[in-house]
């Protein structure tokens, strides 16, 4: 696997394998006073639209603090880490309620951590345009 800086557009092999396998990962956002929230949550990797996904439910305080953040998005990272690998992925979000995108998530999710989520009306999809990757392995 690669070690320190990834292009999050066109990672190697072994660090895009590694972001298929199914690990939990953390989600970092910033709350209002700029303290880190850090949070569980399944992860999913496009490098080909270079944006990570991560399904919400829309009352929760990742999705407040992104929300918050204004049109520009918030500041974020999302990591991974097993053993003496990690990976992590930074870049801008935003939240879309839009059906489509939201189902292409759920698809996503399903696919990497071998389950369909469980039914959620008030479901969105925190979308992260990738400006940086990092990993070790």
């Amino acid at each position: 696997m690669a070690t320190h800086s990834v292009d999050p557009g066109s990672p190697d092999a072994p660090y895009l394998r590694f972001w298929r396998e199914r690990h939990l990962c953390t989600l970092t956002t910033l709350r209002p006073d700029g303290s880190p929230h850090v949070v569980p949550v399944g992860v999913t990797y496009d490098p080909g639209t270079r944006l990570a996904r991560v399904i919400a439910d829309r009352a929760s305080a990742k999705v407040g603090h992104v929300t918050a953040a204004g049109p520009d998005g918030a500041r974020v990272a999302v990591c991974q880490v097993d053993g003496r690998r990690w990976a992590t992925l930074e870049g801008r979000a935003h939240v879309s309620a839009d059906p489509e995108r939201v189902a292409e998530a759920e698809r996503r999710y399903a696919e990497r951590y071998g389950r369909t989520p469980r039914p959620n009306p008030s479901r969105v999809v925190i979308e992260i345009a990738l400006t940086r990757a990092l990993g070790h392995g």
